[in-house]
């Protein structure tokens, strides 16, 4: 009899369901142009390499109402704002193939030779992957 449940349907679609990372960061607001400088490059980078989508947003709306506001979530200092960021690629294997080929090329870890430099705290950013769940 055949398996009702799909599951070998259901492991094709996740295989072929797309991957993100994704960032938040505390910025400083006079940085936000710097950070923008650096952002480009570096989604020049990663597109490059197969990225398929490359998505950095800074903080515009972000005291709202009876949910836990990102800038308390972040613990934003006076002055600063939040960076909303993602990478979307094929699937969990190809993220890692492209920040593999990311990771080594020379322009991305020039920007990155002095932590210290960085328009903000590396410490402060939070990041992970994710499985996307729905993709409308």
């Amino acid at each position: 009899m055949p398996d009702m449940r799909g599951d070998d349907q259901t492991d094709s679609m996740e295989a072929q369901m797309a991957y993100v990372d994704g960032f938040l960061l505390p910025l400083p607001k006079r940085s936000v142009q710097a950070y923008r400088r650096i952002a480009q490059k570096a989604g020049k980078v990663w597109r490059e390499h197969g990225a398929l989508e490359y998505r950095e947003c800074v903080g515009d709306d972000l005291n709202v109402k009876g949910l836990v506001p990102f800038p308390r979530r972040l613990r934003l200092k006076p002055g600063e704002t939040a960076v909303f960021s993602w990478i979307v690629y094929k699937s969990r294997a190809h993220r890692d193939r492209v920040n593999a080929k990311v990771m080594k090329d020379p322009r991305l870890a020039k920007m990155m030779e002095d932590p210290k430099a960085m328009p903000f705290d590396v410490k402060r950013m939070a990041y992970g992957g994710f499985k996307v769940l729905v993709d409308l």
